[in-house]
This record gives structure tokens, C-alpha cells and sequence, in this order.
């Protein structure tokens, strides 16, 4: 395994009887990256995880994880893993701090170092202010942010949340999304994210694996998965501050550009067809005729529905 694959799955397969779960699975994960593992209920994304952690031995294909094998090393495994299952539990007669507490002791961590620790995760996961209430007080998004900050006591390498934003609000979902984009850019963490809701994961997935079945249908970023479930033309929203006639100029000179139109929709944007994603030469081309590219984004499909279209041509 590469020093910077800190995941790595070859034909990992898991059966019950003749039922495979997970099948055939190959899967690379690099360090400090943000990987979403994504599909229905049923998919096998938590049998894959649990196969990850050691708590399910595979059925065949082999597994390492920060270079040990799960199955053989499963302690080693989670002294670098933290893990926030879909349905996480607390003693609910304990205040958060105190089930942090309790988790460090676990983990045999100093006092001194625990109590440093726990103050630190409560003010990482905004939970300072109820620190001191009971958890059977706390909201859904807020056990699910003492879940993250339980998952990091141990400082680990890696860490695997398991449906994370499942039955929270928006205002707690975009807290919670915006708190593992920021484990991965400032502690270094590399993070798998298991989850059905798509949109969320495009959010801040760096990667992408579309699970059908028990097989990955598809992985790559969110662009890369859209341009190949759309199988045409793409079709590209590009804002440009500058001149309107030298811009519709730049975006036409740029290769492989069949169209360029006003989009009616939004004020000095223009919508480009063009037989390929060629952002980066759109954006060349305005930069070179001294206009200000304002943004540019992919239109049509969605991440649900390239999703979809790769469940259909799975099935």
C-alpha cells in the first residue's frame, strides 16, 4: 500500500450463505482525503465498514487500513480509527463531558491530557455551552456532534461516520458537514463518509463511490461521475464580469465549444454547450482576454440523478 493510501480494499467480499453483501469491492482511499460512500439502505456500505473495523471478518479479497489488516490486527486498527455508527449510544444520565470522560478513560488517557483533550472537542464541535447538561437533553445534531468529538479522543488517523447527518435539521446538518470538511483541511484526518443522501455528500466529498448492490457501480469526484452518467454534451453556467460581447467572444474561442447563449436566468452569465467539460479552457480564455470569471458550474444532472442512472444500468 502507497504511503498515501491510508484505505485499501482488493475483491473484499462479504456473504451470508449464498447472499453476497458486498462484492468484489476495490477501494483506495488517500490520506486526509474526504471519500463518500454513498447509496440506499441496504446497499452494503455499513457491512463494508464493519469489515473495515475488524467486526466482521470478510468472506474474501483482503483489507489494510493504515497498513494493518483488520482481521488480524483489530486492536491496532482501532487505536487509529475513530467510529460514529448511524446510531451512536451515550449513558443518558451523563453529561457530555462526562461521557467524553468516560471515553478517555477507555482509551487510557492521562487525566491532565484527557481533561485538555475534551475541552478542546467541545469547543471544535460547538458543544461548550451544553457540556455540562445531560445527553438525554441533547437534540439529534447534537449527540451526533459529541459522536464526532467521542470519535476523536483518540486523536486517530482516520475516521468513518456512518450516515452522520441522518434526521437532523438543515442548520445542524450544514454544521455538522462543515465540521468534517474541516477534519480533513486542518487535522489531517482522512474521513469515509457512508450515506444516502447524495447531495449532502457532494457538498464536501472529495471523492465519490456510487454502491449498488453490494459492488461500486462508480467512483470518482462529483464532475467526473456527472460527465459519465450524462453520456452528452455538457452544458456549462459561466458568470464573467467585463464587456458582454468580448466575453461571448472568449467562451466561443475556447476548444471543443458548440454554443454560447445569454442565460435568461441569471445577469451577465452565459450558458455554454460544448462536447466535453472544458472549464479549465473556458476560464483560460477569459483570463487571457482580461475578463473576470465570476463562476462556473455544471449544469443539468445532479448527484441524485447520475445516482440513479447508475442503479439502472447496475440492475
Amino acid at each position: 500500500m502507497g504511503d498515501d493510501v491510508v484505505i485499501s480494499a482488493r475483491g473484499l467480499t462479504k456473504r451470508y450463505g449464498k447472499r453476497a453483501v458486498v462484492e468484489g469491492l476495490d477501494l483506495d482511499i488517500a490520506a486526509s482525503e474526504v471519500f463518500g460512500l454513498v447509496g440506499p439502505n441496504g446497499a452494503g456500505k455499513t457491512t463494508t465498514i464493519l469489515m473495515l473495523l475488524g467486526l466482521t471478518q470478510p468472506s474474501a479479497g483482503t483489507v489494510r487500513v493504515a497498513g494493518f489488516d483488520p482481521t488480524r490486527h483489530p486492536l491496532a486498527v482501532k487505536a487509529l480509527v475513530g467510529y460514529l455508527p448511524d446510531s451512536v449510544g451515550f449513558y443518558a444520565n451523563l453529561t457530555g463531558r462526562e461521557n467524553l470522560a468516560y471515553t478517555a478513560r477507555l482509551n487510557r488517557l492521562e487525566r491532565k491530557e484527557a481533561g485538555d483533550r475534551i475541552e478542546a472537542l467541545l469547543a471544535e464541535t460547538g458543544l461548550t455551552t451544553v457540556a455540562d447538561q445531560k445527553e438525554r437533553t441533547y437534540s439529534r445534531g447534537m449527540r451526533q456532534r459529541l459522536g464526532i468529538a467521542d470519535a476523536l479522543i483518540k486523536d486517530p488517523r482516520v475516521l468513518i461516520l456512518d450516515e452522520p447527518t441522518v434526521a437532523i435539521d438543515p442548520e445542524g446538518v450544514a454544521e455538522i458537514l462543515a465540521l468534517i470538511r474541516r477534519l480533513a483541511d486542518e487535522r489531517k484526518v482522512t474521513v469515509l463518509l457512508s450515506s444516502h443522501l447524495l447531495h449532502q455528500v457532494e457538498v464536501i466529498c472529495d471523492r465519490v463511490g456510487i454502491f449498488v448492490a453490494g459492488r461500486l457501480a462508480a467512483q470518482g469526484r462529483t464532475a467526473e461521475l456527472l460527465a459519465g452518467a450524462e453520456g452528452g454534451p455538457a452544458v456549462l453556467q459561466v458568470a464573467v464580469d467585463g464587456d458582454p460581447d468580448a466575453a461571448a467572444a472568449a467562451l466561443r474561442s475556447a476548444a471543443g465549444v458548440t454554443d454560447v447563449a445569454p442565460d435568461p436566468r441569471v445577469p451577465r452569465a452565459w450558458r455554454v454547450t460544448a462536447d466535453d467539460d472544458v472549464s479549465a479552457d473556458l476560464a483560460a480564455a477569459l483570463v487571457a482576454s482580461g475578463l473576470r470569471l465570476r463562476s462556473l458550474r455544471r449544469m443539468g444532472e445532479d448527484l441524485d440523478a447520475a445516482y440513479r442512472r447508475y442503479f439502472e444500468e447496475a440492475r
